[in-house]
């Protein structure tokens, strides 16, 4: 009996293929999303730096390497500029150090009190001089926040004393005193910091640093008024934007996704304000009687905060009119000290338009240097290898590095040099006999 075995040949479906397929282009397509979104193919570089070429510049750029090297961010997620703020805007800093510190309380003849914390050095400066860091945040910051911990540690142990200002009504567990809070360009609590450290220490010299809104501060109180500028050996800027009238309709585009983090930081100020509820809107406070807290609820933007609430603690008559008087951009061309004003390139806040005016400032000011990362977002400048960053960033090395170099210029320049608050840099000139 002949079996017939029947041979059954399968044949397999093309779907799997396909569906590889459909996944290497899935795979592929996450890959360069995240190239794109991580800016990983963007190269590392020394900053961009505009300055005119004089003796003290040529002095700085040779003794304060960290100015003319690269800046290397980590390789993983340092070059995305969100990333950096991101990282900046959630810890601060990693492994922050806890400086010890004195409160002082300030009284304003408004009847507000300023406050600021002061740290003394943990070792001698190198310059042998008692020299002072007279620190101003940024928006709603203060003393206690990781990154100014981070560089005031720093400072500490690179022999410098720091006095850091705490913004009026940025301290949660400090009382307002009066119907006032900071503002974008208020400096007097700056300007009663500065005069205090004068007074108790007649014999020290003062850097002056300001971080992102703190750099608008400072740079208008120098400018304001030429006094302000004695005793100041130099002035560091980080991050600030410098026309808040130029920057309000950048702030309302989405491009770098600026309008998510003006909503972030209305969100934050809507919190400071509303946690001083009582005294700013109380009856004692008359400026703002026409103030309306439902619009304050509702706000989703800084300029809407800024034109129902901040404008009216100092009387301004419209928000054009308080960004035009509260912006440094009408102040700085009268400082005379040397300045450095450092910004990102990937500063998702500070638009690249901004940036024009400190280039500007520093191709006509001898005593300017505009310093211009390609990374570092805003007040990040996170250093590392691959993927963890270190505790001490670019920011924080090159403040102190330049503030250094400018002390060892002032030790060892010519006696026939002088540069100050009342003069430029002016030439030794041969004695005719």
């Amino acid at each position: 009996m002949n079996t017939h075995e029947s041979e059954v040949y399968t044949v397999a479906p093309e779907m799997p293929a396909m569906f590889d397929g459909m996944k290497l282009a899935a795979v592929a397509t996450v890959l360069y999303i995240i190239v794109r979104c991580l800016n990983l193919k963007s190269p590392t570089a020394p900053p961009d730096l505009t300055y005119q070429d004089t003796a003290l510049n040529r002095f700085l750029l040779k003794s304060c390497p960290i100015l003319t090297k690269e800046y290397i961010p980590p390789l993983l997620w340092g070059k995305s500029g969100h990333l950096q703020t991101a990282l900046y805007g959630k810890l601060g800093r990693v492994s922050s150090p806890h400086p010890f510190g004195l409160r002082k309380y300030l009284p304003m003849q408004d009847g507000a009190t300023a406050t600021f914390d002061l740290f003394e050095p943990l070792a001698d400066h190198q310059s042998g001089e008692d020299v002072t860091m007279v620190i101003c945040p940024g928006i709603g910051n203060h003393s206690e926040k990781h990154y100014i911990r981070t560089f005031v540690d720093y400072s500490q142990k690179q022999g410098y004393r720091c006095a850091v200002l705490n913004h009026l009504g940025a301290l949660p567990n400090i009382e307002l005193t009066s119907p006032r809070m900071f503002t974008y360009g208020c400096t007097w609590e700056f300007a009663a910091m500065v005069g205090f450290i004068k007074k108790t220490h007649p014999q020290t010299k003062l850097i002056v640093v300001g971080f992102s809104l703190g750099g608008n501060i400072v740079c208008k109180f120098l400018g304001e008024n030429r006094t302000n500028q004695e005793r100041v050996l130099c002035c560091v800027s980080v991050c600030q934007g410098y026309s808040a009238l130029r920057a309000q309709e950048t702030f309302l585009q989405w491009d770098q996704c600026r309008r998510f983090y003006n909503f972030l930081m209305a969100d934050n100020m809507k919190k400071i304000i509303l946690s001083h509820r009582g005294v700013l809107f109380g009856v004692g406070s008359t400026k703002m009687v026409d103030a309306d807290l439902s619009r304050l609820y509702t706000a989703t933007s800084l300029m809407q905060i800024d034109d129902n609430i901040m404008r009216k603690f100092h009387g301004h008559n419209s928000l054009k009119e308080y960004y035009e008087k509260e912006s440094c951009v009408h102040y700085i061309h009268n400082i005379y000290v040397p300045l450095l004003l450092v910004n990102s390139g990937d500063d998702p806040l500070v638009h690249n338009s901004l940036l024009t005016i400190p280039r500007t400032l520093a191709e006509k000011k001898e005593n300017v240097i505009f310093a211009l990362t390609l990374h570092g977002g805003h007040l990040g400048f996170f250093e590392g290898a691959v993927l963890f960053p270190q505790p001490l960033t670019w920011m924080d090395k090159v403040i102190v590095g330049y503030a250094n170099t400018i002390c060892q210029w002032e030790k060892q320049k010519p006696p026939c040099q002088s540069r100050g608050a009342h003069s430029n840099e002016t030439k030794c000139q041969d004695s005719k006999s």
